[in-house]
């Protein structure tokens, strides 16, 4: 089903679906913004326009996630990964400190991986192969003089969400967590955590931006040999303009974020989050083995999906099948990631509750002319 600006429903784990109409006021100011006689891409970064847009994106996040005084927003370059270094650098002023990483997908294994390279840092959970659940709070062990533990808060590949907390963790060490598929569609109190940074293009805008909510405290400690871009004191110094920022990414989250205000904010987002994720996970349920989840009911992903087609380890026939017709049907971008393969359906913010009826419609009609 394509729409009258001839757009398909893009179910892509990112860069992800934007709301329509904040595409449109972007397209109406693309050659000329606010009268400033030049593109918003052209605007100059010191300029009172762009102060405008970067004060009110910082302004609105604090106030959709009521961002305590003690935390500060800093919005940088070189995306989710990025900050897989720069939490090392910046919270371990030296290679002889620790901290300990939840790993349970393969965006923590990757920031434990890259973190390795700065400190002694730990898998606090026992290592798997397989990603299909957390493992149980009593298995970890968390060091007591750990500097930081950090966990992903959405794994986007396997499907798994925290959907609380962890466990067992003492008050004492500062919680560090990666947010980027599921931040903003939910309330999180960010008082609890040390640091929570989100790549912006899932939920919030577009790639090339990357939000860090870092408690004030925590900054100012980094290692001698961190990139200036990287080191979280200057940037917090110069309110994120030490140098020239993604400027149209953070004016597409300046929008994105007025969006959300006026779709009824956090507890809106968190809502449909609901509804979209029970349709799919209902109609798999129900599928008679026909459609699977492998992942423990307790921490299945209310955001990104992933599913066999088939049975527990999928029909290649069938799959192929499935996303062939899908986009015949004007739904793209349903591939699983390569390393797990299967399908995908990412449902952040942007996709719709009519979008996920649409897919959930196409699920039940295609398992009825494809019996096995």
């Amino acid at each position: 089903m394509v729409n009258q600006y001839g757009r398909c429903i893009n179910f892509s784990a990112g860069p992800s679906r934007l709301p329509e109409e904040i595409l449109v006021k972007a397209a109406s100011e693309l050659l000329n913004y606010e009268g400033s006689g030049c593109s918003v891409m052209e605007l100059s970064h010191r300029s009172a326009q762009f102060s405008k847009i970067i004060t009110e994106a910082e302004n609105d996040l604090r106030e959709l996630l009521s961002v305590p005084d003690t935390h500060a927003i800093l919005f940088f370059q070189g995306g989710g990964t990025g900050q897989f270094s720069a939490i090392a650098m910046n919270l371990l002023s030296n290679p002889n400190e620790s901290a300990d990483y939840l790993v349970t997908g393969s965006w923590s294994k990757k920031a434990f991986e890259e973190a390795a390279k700065y400190g002694k840092v730990k898998q606090a959970n026992q290592p798997t192969k397989v990603f299909t659940s957390i493992p149980d709070s009593s298995t970890w062990n968390i060091s007591p003089d750990a500097k930081y533990v950090y966990y992903c808060a959405n794994e986007t590949i396997h499907g798994i969400e925290w959907h609380e907390l962890p466990k067992s963790v003492p008050e004492n060490i500062p919680l560090v967590a990666d947010m980027s598929s599921n931040f903003m569609t939910r309330a999180v109190d960010v008082s609890k955590y040390g640091l929570i940074f989100a790549a912006a293009q899932k939920n919030i805008g577009i790639g090339g931006l990357t939000v860090v909510i870092v408690r004030k405290d925590l900054i100012g400690k980094s290692q001698p040999i961190t990139p200036v871009t990287y080191d979280y004191k200057p940037m917090f110094d110069n309110n994120s303009l030490y140098n020239t920022p993604p400027c149209f990414a953070i004016y597409m989250t300046n929008l994105y974020l007025k969006w959300i205000k006026k779709e009824g904010g956090l507890a809106a987002m968190e809502e449909n989050s609901k509804v979209k994720s029970k349709m799919i996970y209902d109609t798999i349920e129900n599928s008679n083995g026909y459609y699977h989840s492998p992942i423990d009911v307790n921490c299945r992903s209310r955001v990104t999906i992933p599913f066999r087609v088939g049975g527990p380890t999928g029909n290649s026939d069938l799959e192929a099948k499935f996303l062939k017709e899908a986009i015949s049907a004007g739904m793209i971008q349903l591939k699983g990631h390569r390393s797990v393969g299967g399908i995908r359906a990412s449902i952040f913010n942007a996709i719709s509750i009519e979008d996920t009826k649409t897919l959930v419609q196409f699920m039940e009609q295609f398992m009825k002319a494809n019996p096995l």
